[in-house]
């Protein structure tokens, strides 16, 4: 029962990092127990992330691989994080902003499922409407940072077209807000929702719209959120469900069986309220042309 303690999200998240590292610095499990002066099952049980981390195994483990200062302070902020019951990571505290875990659950999932109520999701915006969101979200930021940023956003996106391992399925919700909210000039508004009719032709991606019409609904009290799944693999126990849902000044990472299912029940109640993929994408082309024409 104690493996149940915390969220499986960051034990799993450090664990990945612990196996990486370890591979990139040629280091055998039996090697590392060897220096750790530690049971090659404690190492692995580590790395599986079958369970809370004290910090210093990490620390010391994080020099015998040669780890960055960085890295092994990020890394450690994560053992931290291996003992939470629910797991809030505020950017900026134990963990800095830089570590991108989302961004890691992301690209190791195999179904990807966003309600967006706000804005067009970074893994579908072009450039120039992910540059007016970053001036807009990162005003201190150069314009060179800014660049970069978008960059980094643009290439998330190839997921959706990778060959290996084979690409997510990704279903999106957006609010009619969503498309209706102009970001930028109208050129950029237009562009963005031409850019939504194109990668909805993949054939894993599927782009539905909840209209205003619809009135009040489950989503709108739970708020905007992701719902990640992950392949089966060949462990023994695979990934686990994964909901995530951020805010300015952090994410939350909601692991447990009921409170997936609780967000699982709410996706199927807006998929009920949204348009077909047919009536969504007419109802993209009817705006985008508004938008275009002025």
């Amino acid at each position: 029962m104690a493996d149940d303690m915390g969220s499986t999200v960051p034990r799993r998240q450090l664990g990945r990092a612990l196996r990486q590292l370890r591979t990139e610095a040629g280091v055998t499990l039996d090697a590392a127990a060897d220096a750790l002066e530690c049971s090659r099952q404690k190492v692995w049980r580590i790395e599986s992330g079958l369970g809370a981390v004290r910090g210093v195994d990490v620390r010391a483990m994080c020099e015998l691989y040669d780890a960055t200062a960085e890295l092994t302070t990020a890394l450690t902020g994560l053992a931290s994080e291996t003992r939470a019951k629910g797991w809030w990571h505020a950017y900026g505290d134990a963990i800095p902003e830089w570590f991108e875990l989302y961004v890691g659950l992301e690209s190791a999932a195999s179904h990807l499922r966003f309600f967006k109520n706000t804005l067009v999701p970074g893994i579908l915006q072009c450039r120039d409407y992910a540059l007016g969101i970053y001036r807009i979200d990162q005003p201190a930021l150069s314009e060179e940072d800014r660049e970069r940023a978008v960059e980094l956003r643009l290439q998330r996106q190839s997921l959706l077209t990778r060959r290996m391992p084979q690409a997510p399925r990704l279903q999106v919700v957006l609010c009619e807000s969503v498309l209706l909210r102009p970001v930028g000039d109208a050129a950029t508004t237009a562009e963005q929702l031409r850019s939504l009719e194109r990668v909805s032709q993949l054939p894993n991606v599927s782009i539905r719209v909840l209209p205003l019409a619809a009135g009040p609904h489950h989503g709108t009290a739970a708020g905007e959120f992701v719902l990640l799944n992950f392949p089966p693999g060949n462990r023994n126990t695979p990934e686990p469900s994964v909901v995530y849902s951020e805010s300015v000044t952090g994410a939350l990472y909601l692991d447990r069986p009921a409170e997936f299912a609780t967000y699982d029940n709410i996706w199927a109640s807006l998929l009920g309220l949204a348009l077909d993929e047919g009536q969504s994408m007419q109802l993209i082309d009817k705006i985008a042309r508004e938008v275009h024409h002025g």
